[in-house]
């Protein structure tokens, strides 16, 4: 059994970006979503699935190889479709490190860090950042199912994470944690 495996959502069509985040590469080329992977597995996590829907075809030619992905048909239908698809397509593990893809400047010292406030299947962390609530978040298996029910369209998980007992890991000191969401 895998002990912690990653979860980058890119599935959006980046309307505000002007397309979609999966597509994107930094400045000297890396595609973000391979960032995204390569910094999860270099903080710690044992698996990567990444969450497509919005051009999957060329974002899937993007993902390398060490990740899984897998198309969300109704991704057009917000964060809450995506994510939920993305938690139950996720392989037998106890705990599902949960990213994004527009955080291209994340270092895997923030995976780490997170990853380092607890494996097992009750975890319930996220990052923050000053204070202000970011990515990634840690959940346990025994939270999947809960945390699934309560996505609804744009929403994502914030108001199950707000309902629970979420421990807050601080890592102002490692990076901002703002998303990219303008060229």
């Amino acid at each position: 059994m895998t002990d912690a495996v990653g979860l980058v959502l890119a599935a959006g069509e980046g309307s505000r970006f002007g397309g979609p985040k999966a597509l994107a590469r930094t400045p000297d080329g890396e595609p973000w979503v391979a960032r995204a992977v390569r910094t999860l597995l270099m903080g710690g996590c044992d698996e990567v699935v990444v969450v497509l829907g919005a051009a999957a075809d060329e974002a899937a030619a993007l993902v390398p190889v060490e990740a899984a992905s897998v198309v969300v048909a109704h991704w057009r239908d917000g964060m809450g479709a995506s994510l939920a698809a993305g938690v139950a397509a996720l392989p037998e593990a106890d705990t599902a490190l949960i990213s994004l893809v527009d955080l291209p400047g994340l270092p895997a010292s923030v995976v780490e860090r997170v990853l380092g406030s607890g494996l097992g299947r009750s975890v319930l962390a996220r990052a923050v950042y000053g204070g202000r609530p970011g990515h990634p978040v840690l959940l346990g298996r025994d939270h999947w199912s809960g945390f699934r029910e309560s996505l609804h369209g744009d929403a994502g998980g914030r108001v199950y994470l707000e309902e629970h007992d979420v421990t807050r890991v601080e890592c102002g000191d490692l990076f901002a944690g703002t998303d990219v969401d303008r060229r």
